[in-house]
């Protein structure tokens, strides 16, 4: 799937109540949003350092900031880390409330625009 179909996919969980994902959506919806911004930097390093690629995605984003622009580059790195950790579920956490992910899912829609 492409970053616009995930993003879309995410949008439908964000925008219509699915029978049977209940309880479940909110991170469903982190995931995919998470794998649309996974994506777009696959496709961003295949053009511009094709090594990148291969390296953790932590690494990934510590390199974004010499190749793309700052604000890019930070931008990156606040929605994977705020994604990251709303897509793990440990029963002392709350997930991810629906206008966080309205925020990360503009944010990572922006993000494959500037990346591409």
């Amino acid at each position: 799937m492409t970053p616009a179909d995930l993003l879309t996919q995410a949008d439908r969980l964000l925008n219509t109540v699915i029978p049977g994902t209940q309880g479940c959506w909110p991170r469903a919806c982190a995931w995919l949003i998470r794998l649309a911004l996974e994506e777009t930097l696959d496709q961003y390093w295949a053009n511009v350092l094709p090594e990148a690629a291969s390296c953790p995605m932590r690494a990934q984003l510590l390199l974004l900031p010499a190749y793309a622009d700052i604000g890019t580059a930070q931008r990156a790195r606040e929605a994977w880390t705020g994604l990251a950790r709303a897509a793990h579920h440990h029963a002392y956490d709350l997930a991810p409330t629906a206008a966080e992910l309205r925020t990360w899912h503009s944010l990572v829609s922006q993000l494959t625009i500037e990346l591409t």
